[in-house]
């Protein structure tokens, strides 16, 4: 047999949350076989289905790492989150233009790149690659196309999966599996490294010393809350010394400007589409608690280690977090719109109780 059941199965026996039920149940069983086989087909086409291996060896000290299929910079946070387990080796990595630059500085990556040519007549022992993507197959067999590879995601594709976990129970399992499940799950975790120039330029602004941060706009509708004036007019309320930075990509100029101008600029400060990921990410690594919604500031937020109020639509919790997150949150299963900024001021109050609880022991 070919393997069709990869597509669906975990290539690890640890079972994490998943919506592999789900996708069988509403995907059509042609469909799943065609891209399969397009990717099988492609494989062996390009004269890789000799050099596929599925441990990681001591042998293996120079790695290339291809990333082209995490479509956001969260997802791609997630996805190459275990690269914490290859520390002491050199491993570089080949990733979209978009997303290599929160890799920048890097503390595990030790080149980063995004022009194929830059691969030329580079010497790896192994190449890691996200998934069987046709896109990451012919990089991998046009610039290293004589070494061995592994497979992150390998033929699994479709279900909806808690990407963390996968990403470090894989990895896990390619490195021989010297890490218990509970160690794993105690622990996995995104990982950023902020360097030293960004976060110089972030003591250099304007921000206070203490401070929540908040993180508006969103690209997907029913992941973009609309009732944040809501919600800081009850901060406000409950704390007449609080500060709030908001943050934010592009997506969020228009909610800033309407908050701005409804409250006083004295304790409500700008940071949207003001810094890089980067900086931003180092902004919320000083905030007491970022309040947000499912996104890659959220990600950061975990790879920063500050706890968040986060709010979830579609996806769950268990999902998009682990054990080592610090979240309180809240859910619903069409658009985070329908959540009511009450709930979210008393999620806001015992995340609060939490960072004060932690800070007092």
């Amino acid at each position: 047999m070919l393997g069709f059941e990869r597509t669906f199965t975990f290539p690890f026996s640890v079972d994490i949350p998943s919506y592999t039920t789900a996708y069988l149940q509403s995907t059509p069983k042609l469909k799943r076989t065609l891209k399969f086989f397009k990717r099988y087909l492609y494989i062996v086409l390009k004269g890789q289905q000799s050099l596929e291996v599925h441990s990681i060896l001591s042998k293996h000290k120079n790695i290339l790492w291809i990333n082209m299929s995490a479509p956001s910079l969260g997802d791609s946070l997630m996805d190459l989150s275990s690269r914490t387990l290859l520390k002491g080796r050199r491993v570089d990595l080949f990733t979209d233009k978009k997303n290599a630059h929160i890799y920048k500085g890097d503390d595990f990556f030790s080149s980063v790149m995004s022009d194929e040519s830059m691969l030329a007549n580079i010497n790896y022992d192994l190449v890691v690659i996200d998934s069987y993507s046709t896109r990451s197959i012919r990089i991998k067999s046009k610039w290293q196309s004589k070494k061995e590879f592994v497979g992150m995601y390998g033929f699994y594709n479709g279900p909806e999966v808690n990407r963390v976990l996968f990403s470090f129970h894989r990895m896990n399992f390619l490195l021989g599996g010297f890490l218990s499940e509970n160690e794993i799950n105690s622990f996995a975790m995104p990982a950023i490294t902020v360097p030293r120039a960004d976060k110089n330029i972030v003591e250099g602004s304007n921000l206070p010393g203490r401070y929540i941060a908040i993180a508006i706009g969103g690209e997907w509708e029913y992941r973009t809350y609309s009732d944040w004036e809501q919600v800081i007019q009850m901060l406000f309320e409950d704390d007449g010394e609080l500060n709030i930075v908001l943050i934010g990509s592009g997506n969020g100029l228009v909610e800033a400007k309407k908050l701005l101008a409804h409250f006083s600029t004295e304790r409500l400060f700008n940071a949207v589409s003001k810094f890089t990921f980067n900086q931003t990410a180092q902004i919320i690594r000083q905030a007491q608690l970022l309040l947000c919604c499912d996104g890659g500031l959220m990600h950061a937020a975990n790879a920063v280690e500050t706890p968040i109020v986060v709010l979830f639509a579609r996806l769950t919790a268990e999902m998009q977090l682990t054990k080592a997150s610090s979240a309180n949150y809240l859910y619903d299963r069409e658009s985070v719109i329908n959540i009511k900024p009450e709930d979210v001021f008393k999620q806001y109050t015992r995340g609060l109780d939490r960072v004060e609880n932690k800070l007092s022991i």
